[in-house]
């Protein structure tokens, strides 16, 4: 347990370049993170994060025994994953039962595509992740990812929050709500498979979703929501990898653990502040 006091070896390891390679990858999934939480939680997404994230693992298993980049498998499966779940679980009613459906099987073909492999070792990093080897080409994949997903976003973010408020009277006005469900489904769905590299596809939520259920308990304001989400998935992301140097533990430990403190303490505050 003195390991966690050990400021000296943490400051010797975040001097390496591949921590601070890992820094900057996991710093930018926080924000990708963030911006998409308040959106994912008021489309009530979750479940569908978790299913994205665990077929990625998916995707990432195939890759394994095709022998190809782990990150492009795991990439085109919660892509191909998103795109489902946006197009058969347009209604809330159906959405949960189609994601269960889906993961299902394909978590059944994940297993299957391991046990081909051979090793199991490598499948319980995708599970609970491995930040600490993201490396150069990881660092550029999470970096275009993070383009792509604020790019999109920012073009899509007025039509697509007023088709999350009012499905039927912007359908009414002309807004292509379908289509804006599976481009933003697909957005969750990079976000989720560059999750998976860094903290497992068990962990996803953790940056994706626990910041903006912590921020939405503060604010009804979108742009503070926004804001705080990012803010608290930030200190999650970089304080679970700081903390996670000097004893050595999963980062995954680290960054759930903290980004659950923050939203216990916030809906204690937004529960005395109703009050």
């Amino acid at each position: 347990m003195g390991n966690f006091w050990d400021f000296s070896q943490t400051a010797d390891l975040l001097s390496r370049g591949f921590v601070q390679q890992s820094m900057l990858a996991i710093a930018l999934l926080g924000l990708i993170g963030g911006l998409l939480g308040p959106m994912i939680v008021a489309r009530q997404m979750s479940f569908a994060v978790h299913g994205a994230s665990e077929l990625s693992f998916t995707g990432a298993a195939a890759a394994l025994l095709a022998g190809v980049g782990v990150n492009i498998g795991g990439v085109i499966g919660a892509v191909i994953a998103a795109a489902v779940f946006g197009l058969l679980g347009r209604r809330a009613r159906e959405r949960d039962s189609v994601i269960g459906a889906v993961m299902a099987f394909g978590l059944g073909l994940g297993v299957l595509f391991l046990s081909l492999y051979g090793r199991v070792g490598t499948g319980f990093a995708l599970l609970t992740g491995q930040v600490v080897s993201v490396g150069r080409d990881g660092l550029i994949a999470v970096s275009i990812t993070a383009v792509v997903v604020i790019v999109v976003y920012a073009i899509i973010y007025r039509p697509l929050l007023f088709a999350s408020l009012d499905p039927r009277v912007a359908a009414a006005s002309g807004v292509p709500v379908r289509l804006l469900s599976v481009v933003f489904a697909i957005l969750v769905g990079l976000a989720a498979a560059q999750g998976v590299q860094i903290i497992g596809a068990l962990l996803v939520m953790s940056l994706l979703i626990t910041p903006a259920a912590a921020a939405v308990r503060l604010s009804a304001n979108p742009t503070v929501v926004v804001v705080l989400s990012i803010v608290f998935a930030e200190i999650s992301a970089i304080g679970g990898l700081i903390l996670s140097l000097a004893p050595e533990l999963p980062i995954s430990v680290m960054v759930t653990t903290i980004s659950f403190v923050i939203y216990v303490i916030c809906r204690i505050v937004g529960m005395r502040a109703r009050d």
